[in-house]
């Protein structure tokens, strides 16, 4: 640009008649050749410099540091999520597989919907789990003149202020335990998909957040029971895992008659991690990597559920995006950055059993939703599983 505007200036003499000699002429005219060729040309120079940035760096003495400091916080927030799911199936004896999945669902950021007979331990794990991680609680029994600002909240009129207040609902909180959600009406069952889905509520035109991480255990009596309202097939969709306590075995339920209460176990545990590192473990579980076959595998699965001749109604893609989490979940808490393909069909039947509806073939051959399950997962091929290495 420089040797441009020269030559511009030495142009604009020349056109004047200070440059008499045609020798002159010519080498500026050169000059100004050369500097157009220099302009058009590549900045070969600049291109070799963005080039190597954009190489793969040598590992250094301080990107080792880095890379080993945040190796060791993944290692320790990784080894208090076991601690508390040990803690936990110390106070829910004989369900460590149901324990484990809740704890999942919480990594991956989602719901969990619990369906079994009263008494097994679905209230407890939700306590349990509320002490251990240091959550916020607040527990809701679901009956039926349950209004929906109960959850919400609501505004009233104040006369010292002269204004209305706000009062907030029992959602502004870590953990909610809808307890019995199907005994109270579809209205205020909906009441819960907002806050659900995009962790807030709509009052008054006046949209507000509820606290982070959030999480709602909703427990509901088995479908057919006196005084039971079906949910929202939206709100059952929202509902991450759909988890069945079942009654302990015989040795559990044993040492159950022989132990402490279940209320001392409860208040003898202690927070084994922090609303803060739940929130940090989360993000951990966000970066797990996924093969692209893996994806294929996952969205095969989900499709297969919509085209299989015993299902009238598939799984949503919000079932996908469930399958994804809960998969990167799994390979985190068993202490690997990948997801492996067991990850994938060992999480199926608990993301897509409650967003399914058999159709009338399955009743009268009397074929059940685990049983169309499998046949998904056998037919379904999987990839093939690679080492450390390969990743």
């Amino acid at each position: 640009m420089l040797e441009n505007n020269t030559y511009r200036r030495n142009t604009e003499s020349w056109g004047t008649g200070s440059l008499t000699s045609s020798d002159e002429r010519e080498a500026v005219q050169e000059a100004s050749r050369n500097a157009t060729r220099r302009a058009a040309a590549p900045d070969v120079r600049g291109a070799l410099q963005d080039t190597d940035r954009n190489k793969p760096q040598r590992m250094t003495a301080s990107n080792t540091r880095v890379t080993a400091g945040s190796r060791n916080d993944a290692q320790g927030l990784h080894e208090k999520a076991a601690r508390a799911v040990t803690q936990v199936n110390h106070i829910i004896l004989g369900k460590e597989a149901e324990v484990r999945e809740a704890m999942l669902v919480f990594l991956a950021g989602g719901h969990i919907l619990l369906e079994d007979i009263p008494g097994v331990g679905k209230t407890t794990m939700a306590l349990a789990f509320s002490r251990t991680l240091k959550l916020d609680y607040n527990r809701v029994q679901f009956t039926p003149d349950l209004m929906p600002s109960d959850l919400t909240g609501f505004s009233i009129y104040s006369r010292e202020a002269e204004r209305f207040i706000y009062q907030q609902g029992s959602v502004f909180c870590n953990l909610l335990l809808a307890d019995e959600i199907n005994r109270t009406s579809p209205k205020t069952q909906s009441a819960l998909l907002e806050v659900m889905e995009e962790r807030q509520v709509t009052i008054d035109g006046e949209t507000r957040a509820v606290p982070s991480p959030f999480f709602v255990i909703a427990t509901q009596n088995p479908s057919g029971s006196i005084g039971t309202q079906p949910l929202p097939e939206a709100q059952v969709d929202r509902f991450m895992v759909h988890l069945s306590m079942g009654y302990p075995d015989f040795e559990s339920e044993l040492m159950i008659a022989r132990g402490t209460g279940v209320r001392e176990r409860i208040e003898g545990c202690s927070a084994v991690m922090t609303s803060e590192e739940v929130l940090k473990a989360q993000r951990s579980v966000k970066e797990i990597y996924v093969r692209d076959d893996l994806y294929r595998y996952i969205l095969e699965l989900i499709t297969a559920t919509r085209n299989h001749g015993m299902i009238a109604r598939g799984a949503s893609p919000r079932a996908t995006i469930a399958l994804t989490e809960m998969a990167k979940a799994a390979a985190w808490l068993n202490g690997r950055n990948f997801v492996l393909p067991d990850d994938i069909s060992d999480q199926f039947a608990y993301v897509v059993a409650h967003r399914l509806t058999l159709g009338t073939s399955a009743r009268f051959e009397k074929v059940n939703k685990e049983q169309v399950i499998q046949d998904i997962l056998k037919n379904v091929r999987k990839p093939a599983a690679w080492t450390n290495n390969a990743y």
